[in-house]
């Protein structure tokens, strides 16, 4: 049994923290040939509303990757489910993912797409928990740092529910891991 506990951060605070990313975002890539990527799932909501402040041209994308190959444990190896449809090579890289826990997967990430010869990448994280961090990862752009509690809401789910919450929120699970 699950259940929603706190809101501890409101779609109040969520907007001011998009809005701050889309203009040193804008401000970062004017002129540049940059290509968003947004990584889902969990991402499409902040991504969603990302790109609709950002004041420069773009070209989005999408990935879908998994280091979490037991559920648990992450293995330090990306498997991509989903790849790109295009080519990033000479380009601008800006990752949009939900929530930078243990750094690991988008670590990863990183080495897998500097392969294909983008001009930079930088990341862009609706969340940060640095608490959890496994590896030295760092963010170029981070909304809010959450604590290390189970949080669900704003595109961050537990078993595939709870991504359509507009705020951010405490999920407690009964006789169960967080």
């Amino acid at each position: 049994m699950e259940r929603i506990s706190d809101v501890i951060i409101s779609r109040d605070e969520i907007a001011a923290a998009v809005n701050r990313l889309a203009r040193e975002i804008s401000e970062d890539y004017q002129g540049k040939e940059l290509v968003v990527i947004g990584i889902l799932k969990g991402a499409a909501v902040f991504l969603a509303d990302l790109i609709r402040k950002i004041d420069c041209p773009m070209i989005m994308d999408f990935m879908q990757v998994s280091s979490y190959y037991n559920g648990t444990v992450s293995s330090g190896n990306v498997r991509i489910k989903k790849d790109l449809d295009y080519d990033i090579s000479g380009k601008d890289v800006l990752i949009v993912e939900d929530i930078i826990d243990s750094g690991v997967t988008m670590q990863c990430l990183i080495r897998e797409l500097f392969a294909r010869n983008p001009n930079s990448i930088k990341v862009a994280a609706a969340f940060d928990k640095p608490s959890r961090r496994k590896v030295d990862f760092k963010a170029d752009y981070v909304g809010i740092e959450v604590p290390d509690e189970f949080i669900v809401g704003y595109g961050l789910d537990y078993a595939g529910k709870y991504r359509n919450l507009p705020d951010v929120c405490v999920l407690e699970v009964d006789g169960g891991d967080k």
